[in-house]
């Protein structure tokens, strides 16, 4: 027992070196290479603890190159790796953000393999307007208009029912039900757009892009991090910060890793940790925040007056 346990202290030692090792860009291929080894040998007769020990450094490879570095050489190195680690490990959630890791570090190594081919097929590709004829598919239709022609497919439908009476041919049972699955598929994207337009509660719109472009990135340093706490972790991915970690700071002055806040902040508008709500760029959005605001304070001034009127 005492051996295994000297033996298990001896092996996360090395695997920590290694995750230092991680942050310097001349040492990381060959960091993560030993690492490689090191699985291989070890891992399927690893103890549980140890097992987590790979799991961890493996993980913050995963953070190391999405935070900082974009060369061929080091996600395809990274992708080895989660492509052998990925089939041992048992947790599901382990699993599962391997998984995603392995797809990430193919998207990456695919638009650096392929620069100009997105963007030569969106310069090319056309759709069916004024004559101008392509074989490419048309975009998807918005949620309004999907939602219009439901509404309008299910009216028309319910229409011939009620005209035809008794002699209503099967076909047109069927296409309405079918035209009602369809709505009723549709009904979360309906009913926050009924809210909305009964002055009920607005959906929130993502945060402005141009806000989140000019958001500041600051690169951890000693000092920083010493303010911070030695357990400090960016609230999204729950990885604890290193020095060198780089780091989007929002207004409120709470900081991410950007591959971490971008997502959060293509579909909210507000900080993960204290809700401060960034601009939008829906104007409508906007000047019901600013009515809501004048509200408030008139509220507040009603409310203060009462008060005062009672001394």
């Amino acid at each position: 027992m005492g051996s295994s346990y000297c033996s298990d202290g001896s092996f996360k030692q090395q695997l920590e070196e290694l995750q230092k090792q991680l942050g310097k860009k001349q040492r990381f291929e060959e960091a993560v290479s030993s690492i490689n080894s090191l699985l291989k040998l070890h891992y399927p007769s690893a103890s549980p603890s140890l097992r987590k020990s790979f799991y961890s450094v493996v993980c913050r490879v995963a953070t190391i190159l999405k935070t900082r570095y974009t060369a061929p050489g080091f996600w395809l190195a990274g992708l080895r790796l989660f492509e052998l680690l990925e089939p041992l490990v048992s947790d599901p959630s382990e699993k599962s953000h391997l998984r995603n890791c392995i797809s990430q570090a193919k998207q990456h190594l695919n638009e650096i393999e392929n620069p100009v081919q997105s963007s030569e097929s969106s310069a090319n590709r056309g759709y069916l307007f004024e004559g101008h004829l392509t074989v490419d598919p048309e975009p998807p239709q918005p949620h309004w208009l999907v939602q219009s022609n439901l509404m309008n497919a299910f009216a028309s439908a319910a229409a011939a029912e009620s005209s035809q009476g008794s002699a209503t041919n099967v076909n047109t049972v069927e296409n309405a039900a079918s035209v009602l699955e369809q709505l009723i598929d549709h009904l979360d994207s309906v009913i926050p757009e009924i809210l909305e337009n009964e002055g009920g509660v607005r959906r929130v719109p993502p945060a402005s892009k141009e806000v989140v472009a000019e958001l500041p990135v600051i690169t951890l340093t000693e000092e920083i991090l010493a303010k911070l706490g030695s357990d400090s972790e960016c609230a999204i991915c729950k990885e604890n910060l290193l020095v060198g970690d780089n780091m989007q700071e929002l207004p409120c002055k709470h900081t991410f890793h950007p591959p971490c806040l971008k997502p959060w902040l293509d579909e909210h508008n507000s900080c993960p940790i204290c809700r401060y709500e960034l601009q939008t760029d829906d104007h409508d959005y906007e000047s019901w925040k600013e009515r809501e605001k004048e509200a408030e304070e008139e509220r507040k001034g009603a409310a203060n007056a009462v008060r005062g009127g009672e001394y």
